[in-house]
């Protein structure tokens, strides 16, 4: 008898560690291949990418054979998008724009079956063949949510009452057009705000994550940040322009 996979991202934040999700991979043999890497998660891309309905199941079954924690991003807060990434095989969900109390509460409504919250009654390739799916699901389902917007500030001691959401999201790039910084998302203000974010869900008793990389990450940390969404495609430019260098010097 199969059993429901445990969730092995959620199962580090519980543990008091940090998780690092890859993005920028939305192919399911790459996906695959990131298996002998270990790593924590893999962010599927449904805001600004396309990952979809039509491709979501093979982009997470990808992440199962990987030994990953498969993270959907959908692109707004609606019920039926966020149990539906679910059903399709997501371990995990992240929602932006998470602007009030109400949006949390929806999120964590469409995440979370009975008696947390209301998600459609189906299954999910997860728990085929597990009896006890059902009962267990809520305990392996990661809920990011991102807190992007000054609405959100303005809104985040409410926000963080809010239960059974795994990670408050703090998001550079739309936080800072909202903070009339567009296209600037390392303005001073944007990360005075951010870093003060980051302690104030600390603070509260809540997890904090945000967008990592080789210059912050140790900042961040620092504060108690310990999600941290990060792009693979710098790793690539840099190993491409070492091998580059490397190269030239030969010739």
């Amino acid at each position: 008898m199969r059993t429901l996979r445990k969730n092995d991202a959620k199962a580090r934040l519980a543990a008091g560690k940090h998780v690092i999700a890859l993005e920028g991979l939305n192919d399911a043999d790459t996906v695959e291949r990131l298996g002998p890497m270990n790593p924590h998660a893999v962010w599927l891309e449904g805001e600004h990418n396309l990952v979809s309905p039509a491709n979501i199941g093979d982009l997470t079954r990808a992440a199962d054979l990987a030994g990953t924690t498969s993270i959907v991003r959908v692109n707004r807060v609606e019920a039926g998008l966020i149990y539906r990434a679910l059903d399709l095989g997501a371990q995990g969900v992240a929602v932006p724009h998470v602007d009030t109390r109400e949006d949390a509460e929806t999120v964590v409504q469409a995440a979370k079956f009975s008696p947390i919250g209301k998600r459609g009654m189906y299954g999910s390739r997860q728990g085929l063949g597990d009896p006890d799916f059902f009962h267990k699901a809520n305990d392996e389902t990661l809920i990011v949510v991102f807190i992007e917007d000054v609405i959100a500030l303005d809104n985040l001691d409410e926000i963080l009452k809010v239960d059974h959401i795994d990670v408050f999201l703090v998001g550079p790039g739309d936080m800072s057009q909202s903070m009339g910084h567009l296209g600037d998302p390392f303005h001073p203000e944007v990360t005075r705000t951010l870093e003060d974010t980051v302690r104030k869900i600390v603070a509260a008793g809540r997890t904090p994550g945000t967008v990592g990389n080789h210059e912050n990450v140790t900042r961040y940390m620092e504060l108690g940040a310990r999600f941290f969404l990060t792009s693979a495609l710098p790793w690539i430019a840099a190993g491409y322009e070492e091998l580059r260098t490397r190269v030239r010097a030969t010739r």
